[in-house]
């Protein structure tokens, strides 16, 4: 005998639409972008197949093309012409970053402009503010570069940024950012904070991309170990305390179960589809391994289903254009 419940029933094809549970949207998607002070041209970057840096000049062609598409939403990263142990560049009125946020502004006036805020692409040494001498050797120090942190942001703040995303995962970067900006006059810019950021094998691409490696040591003294589950949903509780608008798990697709839970913490969440899950997925589609739009698109609904209400992805273009193509 079967039973009287038969869940095929609700698979049938002219069903299916009805019932889908969860829809990836083009508005849910932020497309990263790499500006290079130093080029007049984009750069393709080899270890992230269809991705590039764009110069300052073309950024603003760039951001419109992705408008076009339908993307709403996209996240600077500067690679400045000049570093140093302060990070002088990151905060600079005319940095490569600033310069963009006003093109961008100017071209694009509907385009969310959020821009990471972090020194590792401004420091000579690679690391993500500060450094100096601490129990355990050079490290990362915290509270000096908690004010490094703020200056940066409030820099972003008035070149017209809407959204500040701090990424290096210091102790009270929220507060001291919310502070900053509000002292400044920019009550409505937001935080969206790198809440629950993993020190992560996954990305050796980016690094490329952004010229941020580091010269010396690691960052597991301030990103996450990868077995830690409490700790990573402690710290996005910690950053909602201080005042953070948006909470973001990095990376998305390997952390499904830590998404799910800051899901719960109340607030909006971003997950970051990193650039080691999008190059692995490039590498298989080139070899013909797997179907890349597919997989892609796969991988992101899954990313909305664990309660992403945001998806940083370098598929954005592509998957507005597939999503396009599915209606």
């Amino acid at each position: 005998m079967f039973p009287e419940r038969r869940m095929r029933r609700v698979r049938r094809r002219i069903i299916q639409p009805l019932l889908r549970e969860t829809e990836l949207r083009k508005t849910d998607l932020i497309a990263p972008v790499f500006v290079d002070e130093s080029i007049s041209a984009p750069l393709p970057i080899a270890s992230m197949p269809g991705q590039s840096r764009h110069p300052v000049e073309g950024v603003a062609d760039y951001c419109e093309r992705l408008y076009d598409a339908g993307i709403r939403a996209v996240i600077l990263f500067g690679v400045p012409g000049a570093k140093d142990c302060e990070a002088t560049g990151a905060y600079a009125a005319e940095g490569v970053v600033q310069q963009a946020i006003r093109r961008i502004k100017e071209r694009s006036a509907g385009m969310v402009v959020i821009t990471d805020v972090c020194a590792c692409e401004y420091t000579d040494h690679g690391h993500c503010g500060i450094v100096g001498e601490t129990i355990d050797g050079p490290d990362l120090l915290n509270d000096p570069s908690l004010a490094l942190m703020a200056q940066i942001a409030v820099s972003h703040a008035e070149s017209g940024a809407d959204i500040v995303a701090p990424s290096c995962m210091l102790d009270g970067m929220v507060q001291a950012i919310r502070e900053a900006l509000d002292a400044a006059g920019y009550e409505d810019v937001l935080i969206m904070s790198y809440s629950s950021k993993f020190a992560s094998a996954l990305y050796g691409p980016f690094r490329d991309a952004a010229g941020s490696g580091f010269s010396f040591g690691d960052r597991t003294t301030y990103q996450i170990n990868p077995g830690n589950a409490r700790e990573a949903v402690m710290e996005s509780e910690l950053d909602a305390a201080e005042g953070a608008d948006i909470l973001m798990v990095k990376p998305a697709g390997i952390y499904l179960d830590i998404l799910a839970s800051v899901r719960g913490l109340g607030l909006p969440v971003a997950a970051y589809q990193v650039s080691g899950e999008y190059a692995m997925i490039k590498a298989a589609a080139e070899r013909g391994w797997l179907n890349e739009r597919a997989v892609a698109l796969e991988t992101l609904t899954a990313i909305r289903r664990a309660g992403a209400d945001l998806i940083i992805t370098y598929f954005a273009e592509d998957a507005a254009r597939w999503l396009d193509e599915e209606q």
